[in-house]
């Protein structure tokens, strides 16, 4: 009895968890939205690829940079944080990128983190469902100021969408993040060190 039922939940457990697991980590082949979020101390940078097909920036691309949270005395935060806006009920994939050390991106309502390394890209699709603004943090502690390495991410409609990304090239926020902002040479490099 204390050998065989302990041994089948834990493989009801791991059942469970490895179809989930499938699920989740199913990437979207052609997505709706494909955006490159640039993980780096302690801040993040949203680049909106033109090229969804492929996940890359190409020259119709838009960005927005971020800066470091900061905040008073009582905790509060002072700055505007970087905000990742992404259109409700279209598919969207996420290409997950380090520019320093190994950091995590979480959205912390959508339950879910995908860790992001040092010259190797990770990717996570998903759908977002609910108009709204929600919370993100680095979910990996990787350096003096990580608890201020937040952001925010608005799901918003489509036509506010499309506002935004307008916005942008507007601002002159066009083309692609380039690599001369990492803090490592290569990636064979930034792994070892």
């Amino acid at each position: 009895f204390y050998t065989v039922v302990p041994l089948i939940l834990v493989l009801g457990f791991f059942a469970f968890t490895a179809r989930d697991q499938a699920i989740l980590e199913t990437q979207y082949d052609d997505p709706d939205v494909c955006v490159t979020a640039i993980g780096k101390q302690w801040a993040w940078d949203f680049q909106y690829n033109d090229d969804t097909a492929n996940c890359e920036a190409g020259d119709d691309a838009v960005w927005t940079m971020g800066v470091q949270a900061q905040t008073d005395k009582q905790g509060n935060i002072t700055t505007e944080l970087p905000t990742l806006v992404l259109p409700v009920n279209e598919t969207v994939k996420l290409k997950l990128v380090s520019r320093d050390v190994i950091h995590s991106f979480w959205i912390i309502d959508f339950l879910y983190k995908k860790d992001m390394y040092i010259g190797k890209d990770n990717y996570w699709s998903f759908t977002p469902t609910r108009v709204g603004e929600y919370d993100g943090k680095c979910a990996e502690l990787c350096g003096e100021f990580h608890s201020e390495m937040l952001f925010r991410v608005a799901v918003v409609s489509e036509e506010e969408f499309d506002a935004q990304m307008e916005a942008l090239r507007e601002a002159g926020n066009v083309g692609r993040l380039g690599d001369e902002l990492n803090r490592y040479d290569s990636p064979t490099e930034g792994a070892n060190s």
